[in-house]
């Protein structure tokens, strides 16, 4: 059993002044595999204290010290590459086909970083002023469980970039993949103070990275319920805020996609991350006279997911990350039988044999209405909602019938088609005909997605503080 007693602040390995501690648990099992001690109030304070004194010299660093440093940072992560993989599968249960994809992306942050201030104008000329654009100060990081190493890799890359200082409040629940973070970032040997991570609780931590006037932004992913308390509680300081918050994704095919490649691809998309993922397509919207054909190739499809220990090769869904993650999701698959929606795959209960873990069984449902809960609320996990349409229009109309408006999915043979509707969808990120990934372009929500974009220049600016010089 491992014991993760250190926090980093000011380039040191120290005890936390916090006491309290968390078990760190195996979801495929539910055995305890570490314990960790929290960070409080006080470690954040000493945290942000150093990141404040660190940001008087960062912040006028220029940007080759910056890429260079960005350059260090990815080496240093890339040499722990197989044990951040191993650490996450087993701590946080993702499946190792997720965990190793997962693991690429988070390398790939530093370089599209990289790429993003290569070139950026950092002094712009407008007429015969100049403006500046400078980093806007201390930034209070605060990531969620499902991602935890990516987010962490995401944020930290993008504030470096634009030469702010970092305060993370990471997961409590993703202690043993921190810890193997900090070691990385402790060797990439970048200056003191510039790096600072802080593990605790969010009302211990993440209340005091938000309220401390010392910090100048928080930048967020997690669910939309925290994100609106660090929005309202962030205003009292005027603290900059990037919030990337839930969704609940629409998967529209299209009447003239091919049903056999299509489907298929939905299924297996609203599982990706086991169903753990806020850009989960978890509403599959269909022509209504193609849904007996729809549903067969759904059902067919789920028989085939493979849920096992995440650890082994062919494993799709892997263990929700706790016990009561497992009882939200199964929870709601208990609401939509009750809503009347027809149940096509899974149900409640765990797979035979996976008793001891945080196990779902991938479920469908079809014939579900858009206003049912289990179609309008973000479950995080394995269950999708099959809704048929009539028109194309009601389709674009079903899709933005949300309060969310993170991710979007069209699915056409023709491409200039499903443009079209991509227009007309309120979300930040729409894909068409797959799943795609492209770490240059924007990423956020509409709506109660969240405020603000991440990901190369879009979320470099969010960091910076334009300053207008008149002569």
């Amino acid at each position: 059993m491992k014991t993760v007693n250190k926090i980093y602040i000011n380039g040191e390995f120290v005890t936390p002044h916090g006491t309290e501690t968390l078990d760190l648990i195996n979801p495929s099992n539910n055995e305890k595999i570490g314990e960790i001690i929290l960070a409080d109030e006080v470690d954040t304070r000493n945290a942000i204290a150093a990141a404040k004194e660190a940001f008087k010299t960062f912040s006028k660093s220029t940007v080759d010290e910056r890429i260079s440093y960005l350059e260090k940072l990815k080496e240093a992560v890339e040499k722990r590459n197989q044990e951040l993989i191993d650490v996450m599968i087993e701590e946080y249960g993702g499946s190792k086909q997720f965990v190793t994809l997962s693991s690429n992306n988070t390398n790939s942050w530093f370089d599209s970083m990289i790429e993003s201030i290569r070139n950026f104008e950092f002094e712009q000329t407008i007429n015969s002023s100049k403006v500046l654009l400078q980093p806007v100060g201390v930034v209070g990081i605060i990531t969620p469980w499902n991602a935890s190493n990516s987010s962490v890799c995401s944020k930290v890359a993008t504030a470096i970039a634009a030469g702010c200082t970092v305060v993370i409040k990471p997961s409590e629940m993703s202690g043993l993949q921190t810890q193997v973070l900090m070691e990385a970032f402790h060797d990439a040997g970048l200056p003191k103070g510039i790096i600072n991570f802080v593990t605790g609780l969010g009302n211990v931590v993440g209340t005091e990275l938000t309220i401390n006037p010392d910090v100048s932004k928080i930048s967020f992913t997690g669910s939309t319920a925290v994100g609106k308390l660090i929005a309202k509680t962030a205003v009292d300081t005027m603290k900059r805020v990037t919030l990337e918050l839930g969704g609940k994704s629409p998967n529209i095919i299209l009447d003239d996609a091919n049903l056999e490649e299509v489907v298929p691809t939905a299924v297996f998309g609203a599982y990706m991350n086991s169903g753990q993922a806020c850009i989960a397509p978890t509403r599959l919207l269909v022509p209504e006279n193609q849904i007996d054909k729809v549903n067969q190739i759904a059902k067919a499809t789920a028989e085939k997911v493979v849920v096992g220990l995440p650890q082994n090769d062919d494993t799709n869904v892997g263990p929700m990350v706790s016990v009561k993650q497992f009882e939200r999701v199964q929870n709601y698959i208990k609401i939509g039988l009750e809503e009347g929606a027809t149940l096509l795959a899974g149900g409640e209960g765990k797979p035979e044999g996976l008793e001891a873990g945080n196990f779902v069984k991938p479920t469908i449902f079809t014939n579900v209405s858009n206003t049912m809960r289990i179609a309008q609320e973000e479950i995080f996990g394995p269950v999708l909602s099959i809704i048929p349409y009539k028109t194309e229009e009601e389709a674009i109309e079903i899709a933005n019938d949300t309060p969310y408006g993170l991710a979007a999915y069209i699915s056409s043979s023709d491409v200039e088609k499903a443009q079209k509707v991509a227009s007309q969808i309120d979300a930040g990120r729409v894909c068409i005909n797959g799943f795609k990934h492209d770490p240059m372009v924007p990423f956020g929500g509409f709506k109660q997605s969240g405020i603000g974009r991440e990901y190369g220049v879009y979320g470099l600016e969010a960091y910076l503080e334009p300053k207008a010089v008149l002569q």
